[in-house]
């Protein structure tokens, strides 16, 4: 989660391979037992809301441009990062991803480009 709030610096098949693991979350919570659940739903929420603050939604068309998207229920496969920056950037904003500002790399490091 960390990493795409300050700057997602893999390519667009890392972020699809870890959105897969969002996805396996998804799954297994439905056989877990509820006091499982309930310890941890919270901890959950609070990292899905991180990802949804650290995201834009466009109902996952520039995605969809690399990887088939999965059920409309999966819905962080519906927003792309905030910041857009590397090969995950690059590859996102020639689907026409906005982002809110991106990172480009200067020769003395991150620069804003907001």
């Amino acid at each position: 989660m960390s990493a795409i709030e300050r700057g997602y610096g893999d390519d667009i098949y890392e972020y699809t391979n870890d959105l897969y693991c969002r996805n396996w979350l998804h799954e297994a919570w439905l056989p877990l037992d509820e006091h499982i659940v309930q310890f941890w739903t919270p901890r959950i929420k609070a990292l899905d809301d991180r990802y949804e603050a650290a995201t834009v939604d466009d109902d996952g068309q520039a995605l969809d441009q690399f990887h088939r998207l999965p059920g409309p229920d999966l819905w962080w496969w519906r927003r792309d990062p905030r910041i857009l920056t590397g090969d995950l950037g690059c590859s996102l904003r020639s689907a026409g991803a906005i982002g809110t500002h991106s990172l480009t790399v200067s020769p003395t490091g991150l620069r804003d480009n907001a």
